[in-house]
């Protein structure tokens, strides 16, 4: 057996198999790219490759050029049925786990720490005064869970886990996937414009679990003026704050044509962050302020909640003052 680790993007491989009954058929092509996540599977880091793979082929080896298996031929992206280019591996040393898995334990078991998270595009991390995108953002934390036990908060961007560096959002699902259950690991995150290290022990993930998704109740558009992002903004309710099991936050309440902000009538503004700085947005008064106090070129990034989820949005750029 090969090791995937060392294969290197534009490496010759081949494939063996049985495109549409055809036994014993060898196709070759490179490698396109590595780690790559697919749409519904986070946890294998697929090897890309241009190797025709068709019809009868999944399961079958993928060998570099010493003749090492290197991966299992996974699935195809086609719009027609038929190989276009775009080919999938399963890494070989994944799939050895998961049968040891199957073998001992009969399933296979994977890690989890509870929380929601998002990529780190370049206007974030200007806002969180990160030195370029990288890491996973927290958008949620799930009450006790591993990463909430841990201390873990919305904001806060995990740039390593268990020693193994987070480029990417896509990193930290393969990374604590493969993590034992039950396990301590370190966890570097980006907090409030500094790095901070804590532990966790990691939880085991269980079925998908479909959380219901209710719209905050909406107010009527007041005939206010609209602030520097082009929406107007209104306290919560006591009912609302109850409702939502918020402490504070700002519900959008009209959202006009030249909005800088992509949210829309009904979301809760809960946190503002600028330069690194992280402010608790409790009132409309308050963040019309602070945003009647920035530059017209700044670089904001707002925590929005939606039903049940949160979000970071990031406006670059913000109106004339009045």
């Amino acid at each position: 057996m090969g090791d995937p680790s060392r294969l290197k993007v534009g490496e010759w491989v081949v494939a063996i198999g049985s495109p549409f009954g055809f036994e014993n058929t060898v196709t070759a092509g490179i490698v396109s790219a590595k780690g790559r996540s697919l749409p519904q599977e986070n946890f294998v880091p697929f090897i890309q490759t241009d190797v025709a793979i068709n019809p009868g082929n999944s399961g079958g080896p993928l060998f570099n050029m010493r003749g090492e298996v290197v991966g299992v031929n996974s699935q195809i992206y086609s719009r027609t049925g038929g190989f276009m280019g775009l080919s999938f591996a399963i890494p070989i040393d994944m799939a050895l786990d998961v049968q040891k898995q199957l073998r001992d334990k009969g399933r296979v078991s994977r890690g989890r720490i509870g929380v929601v998270i998002q990529e780190v595009t370049k206007d974030l991390a200007v806002s969180f005064g990160l030195d370029r995108p990288r890491g996973a953002l927290v958008n949620s934390v799930e009450k006790g869970s591993p990463a909430d036990k841990a201390g873990i908060e919305a904001t806060d961007i995990i740039t390593r886990f268990d020693g193994k560096p987070v480029d990417s959002s896509s990193d930290l699902p393969r990374i604590v996937g493969a993590t034992r259950p039950g396990s301590a690991a370190q966890v570097e995150v980006w907090r409030k414009g500094a790095p901070r290290t804590l532990s966790l022990t990691v939880g085991e993930l269980q079925e998908e679990r479909i959380a219901a998704r209710d719209t905050p109740k909406e107010r009527k558009p007041q005939e206010l003026a609209a602030n520097r992002l082009g929406i107007v903004v209104s306290d919560l309710s006591a009912e609302q704050k109850k409702d939502m099991r918020l402490a504070q936050g700002l519900v959008v309440v009209d959202v006009r044509p030249d909005a800088r902000a992509e949210v829309r009538r009904g979301d809760v503004l809960l946190k503002m962050v600028h330069n690194g700085q992280h402010t608790e947005l409790k009132s409309s008064e308050q963040f019309n302020k602070l945003l009647a106090g920035l530059d017209k070129n700044a670089v904001i990034t707002l925590q929005v909640r939606r039903g049940e989820n949160t979000a970071f949005v990031t406006v670059t750029g913000l109106a004339d003052k009045g």
